[in-house]
């Protein structure tokens, strides 16, 4: 079972919701803002910023968060429900797949490359990845899944530097 459990406070204090799918409006749910804490059990779970599934995303992959990188801005959660299990993405140094490529099947850190910097678009054959902007894994961050290839990274142009694939879950119940 895929699960994500949030939490008013730090380390799983206070009020808690727990949802199984996708919720895009957490001011709905009347628990918009406030996510401290998080456990996710299975997949992993996307929070963004924003209702909508919209603006800045945290990944958590399963486990327990005691604290949040940004404590109450999460307004949406989306799972991600994407075979894990043999990632593969195709990144292309210009827009609409133009270009240099290279195909990555694991953490790749893009510094140590020719692709620094440069990558514009991609198409992502297995999985579900976080591009980084920066090779510490800081920075703006885009989620990049195996339903949605994006052929022009837009504000993100030219600023890749780190790619994650995101990581299988073990429960076998």
């Amino acid at each position: 079972m895929n699960k994500i459990i949030v939490y008013e406070h730090c380390w799983f204090q206070g009020l808690s919701r727990e949802y199984t799918s996708d919720v895009s409006n957490l001011v709905a749910e009347n628990f918009n803002d406030c996510v401290s804490s998080v456990k996710v059990i299975g997949n992993p779970w996307v929070a963004y910023e924003h209702c909508n599934y919209v603006g800045h995303l945290q990944v958590f992959e399963e486990g327990e968060y005691g604290t949040v990188d940004s404590n109450d801005v999460i307004s949406s959660l989306q799972l991600v429900w994407e075979d894990l299990t043999d990632p593969q993405i195709t990144l292309y140094e210009h827009p609409n797949y133009q270009g240099r490529q290279t195909v990555l099947r694991n953490e790749t850190n893009l510094c140590y490359g020719s692709l620094n910097d440069v990558v514009s678009s991609h198409k992502v054959q297995r999985g579900a990845w976080i591009l980084y902007e920066h090779a510490d894994k800081t920075g703006h961050r885009m989620l990049a899944r195996s339903s949605k290839d994006v052929p022009d990274y837009g504000h993100f142009h030219d600023k890749l530097s780190y790619v994650v694939p995101l990581k299988v879950s073990w429960d076998f119940d």
